[in-house]
């Protein structure tokens, strides 16, 4: 198979796993995850239960994807701030990109928070997941801090860490409110706590 041919096939493998997460959301969101099985997201786009296990190893799967995706778009986010922002100011705008889509419709990340709270597993991989998110936010922090990892500084990883649980926190209190709190004001509360006056 020619390069072309892969890049085609892996292109086209990609859009069926979009496909099948937003119709697994659009489920989960309607009918909660514990009731919504693999043949109901199978059958919403037109294939088989069999078909479904080539794309995800499982439900509990198609969660854990939705997590690398957000880590993927906190990284890109991350990169693109101004190079004259200090890192705990990149790192809050940086999450604008979750706060800005969960505000508008906060039934997904409600459901999203639901989902890995009730389930043991799942909240273990989010943990692990989320680990995975400051491994790709840590080096863009230590370049913002002209740093490399060669220096063997803390720093990076350090901000990291506590940004992230910032977050962590603020989404938790966020949950427990069922969304009628600002998801914004908490994520900046919650930051604010660990460096008053910042950003």
């Amino acid at each position: 198979m020619s390069a072309k041919q892969q890049g085609l096939r892996e292109r086209t493998r990609q859009a069926v796993r979009s496909q099948l997460m937003d119709v697994a959301w659009d489920l989960f969101v309607r009918q909660g995850y514990d009731t919504t099985t693999v043949d109901e997201i199978a059958a919403a786009v037109g294939m088989s239960q069999r078909s479904f296990f080539r794309y995800f190893a499982s439900k509990e799967d198609v969660v854990l994807v939705k997590f690398e995706k957000v880590g993927a778009l906190l990284a890109d986010r991350l990169a693109g701030r101004p190079a004259e922002e200090d890192a705990w100011t990149a790192l809050r705008r940086s999450f604008d990109v979750i706060v800005d889509a969960t505000e508008h419709d906060p039934r997904h990340g409600l459901t999203l928070l639901r989902i890995t709270d009730q389930s043991p597993a799942l909240r273990a991989g989010r943990v692990e997941q989320q680990k995975q998110w400051q491994d790709l936010l840590t080096p863009l922090v230590a370049e913002r801090m002209a740093l490399s990892p060669a220096d063997h500084d803390p720093r990076p990883a350090a901000l990291t860490a506590a940004a992230l649980a910032c977050f962590s926190v603020a989404n938790g209190v966020w949950l427990q409110s069922d969304g009628t709190e600002s998801l914004r004001r908490l994520v900046d509360d919650a930051m604010h706590a660990v460096q008053p006056g910042s950003f």
